[in-house]
């Protein structure tokens, strides 16, 4: 017998895909577009808190996320103006250069300076590096969405995602690491070069080949009106969305609440930063893995609706996780155990729920809708958490504060059950006019 059986040649049919070029770029892609959220995150937050800097005023820098909810505002200078000289490399290759320097800059400059010395100084080097991040964001977006193949777009968004969170917990680990042998200062210059991957995939894959051919019109205010409104209007002339908007809007809350605030526990319980990369990065990395392939499954055999409202049970769930930490003290099994959880609740609720964002999106308003939909998934906990988290820890402790956001995640899971009885989540998807929905979703 010659060749392959059948069994191995789709085994190895299915494995091929994610040895290609373009997935594999999509990978750097994602590690570039991970490393900033560590930055001014979870990284941060240890740096401030080990500082000295109080509860409420550590929570308050998590308002600098909000700058990538504003991203779509200028989308459209990144879509439409070629950049002068280096421009030569194509319109999406260029900004990829320039927004990569943008971001190694803005995190240098949050380096250099000393939280304990000017605090104010610090808050607008992290919204210098939100703002960078959130640029080099819309051309990452939009480079691999154009150089992925119609057939390579499932492979590559899972490359990409594994590759966020390669930059994220990367980033995150490695500034731990060196900031306890050679300082913080050190640990963000050094966390700089998580740039250069997707600065790099661009050099060597070089312009989507629909960018290769020059551009009969550049967009100007008029296509700028068109772009931001319409999406809008397109997604508000469908059954029941105001209902989906509201579970966008709130179905993040309890969960953006209790993350952004995991590094206070861990200090106020005395880990060491070894300890933290080991289980906050390493095991919460593995976990998040693992969550990340049994979403797939849920959602091969379950569909959307059940895969999405198991994945937001699995998250409410996982805060208490934290409530139990938080009770039983510096523990290691504790910690392993609650990071392992809600990461890999979260890894699930990452294949499930985006895919359920995904689905919302109209083929014509691809990027623009769900650049909007991502930054309303995020918006309310974020602006929530920076106001009044720290306040909260201050005034219930951290056992009653992650009980709080458990019960703050059970409206969307409720609305969301609501939405899957009542038919909304069929209608709002069916409104999105896509070719390829009825061989994806149904």
């Amino acid at each position: 017998m010659d060749g392959m059986s059948g069994r191995d040649r789709r085994w190895s049919d299915g494995i091929r895909p994610y040895f290609e070029k373009a997935p594999l770029a999509a990978l750097a892609l994602g590690i570039s577009s991970g490393f900033p959220f560590a930055m001014i995150g979870a990284t941060l937050t240890t740096r401030l808190a080990q500082d000295g800097i109080t509860k409420s005023t550590v929570t308050a820098f998590s308002l600098a996320f909000l700058v990538y909810n504003l991203k779509w505002l200028w989308a459209w200078i990144v879509d439409g103006f070629r950049l002068p000289g280096i421009g030569a490399l194509g319109q999406r290759v260029s900004w990829l250069i320039v927004a990569g320097l943008l971001v190694i800059a803005a995190v240098a400059h949050l380096a250099l300076i000393d939280p304990k010395a000017d605090i104010f100084a610090t808050a607008v080097a992290a919204i210098l590096v939100g703002a960078a991040g959130a640029t080099f964001d819309i051309v990452i977006d939009a480079y691999r969405i154009e150089l992925l193949e119609p057939r390579q777009l499932g492979v590559g968004s899972g490359m990409s995602q594994y590759g966020w969170r390669l930059g994220s917990a990367g980033a995150g680990a490695v500034a731990l690491v060196v900031a306890a042998r050679f300082g913080w200062a050190n640990a963000y210059l050094v966390c700089a070069a998580f740039a250069l991957p997707a600065m790099l995939a661009g050099l060597i894959c070089g312009e989507p080949a629909n960018r290769r051919a020059p551009e009969k019109r550049r967009p100007g205010f008029a296509s700028l009106g068109t772009s931001i409104l319409g999406p809008f209007l397109q997604f508000f002339q469908r059954r029941g969305a105001a209902l989906v908007l509201l579970f966008i809007l709130i179905h993040k809350i309890g969960d953006t609440l209790a993350n952004l605030t995991f590094r206070l526990l861990f200090d106020s319980l005395h880990f060491t930063n070894d300890e933290i990369a080991f289980y906050d990065v390493w095991i919460g990395f593995l976990a998040f893995m693992v969550g990340i392939f049994v979403g797939g499954i849920l959602y091969t055999r379950l569909g959307l609706k059940r895969s999405v409202l198991v994945s937001l049970i699995l998250m409410m769930l996982s805060n208490l996780s934290f409530a139990g930490l938080a009770a039983a003290g510096h523990s290691n099994l504790g910690m392993a155990s609650a990071i392992g959880f809600e990461n890999f609740s979260s890894g699930i609720g990452g294949v499930t729920v985006i895919a359920y964002f995904s689905a919302l999106t109209n083929s014509r308003f691809t990027a623009a809708q769900y650049a909007l939909i991502s930054a309303a998934a995020s918006i309310v906990g974020r602006f929530v958490t920076g106001t009044t988290a720290g306040g909260l820890i201050d005034s219930m402790g951290y056992v009653n504060f992650y009980l709080l956001t458990t019960i703050a995640a059970l409206p969307g899971v409720l609305l969301f059950w609501w939405m899957s009885r009542s038919g909304l989540i069929d209608a709002s998807i069916g409104a999105t006019e896509d070719a390829t929905h009825d061989q994806v979703f149904d």
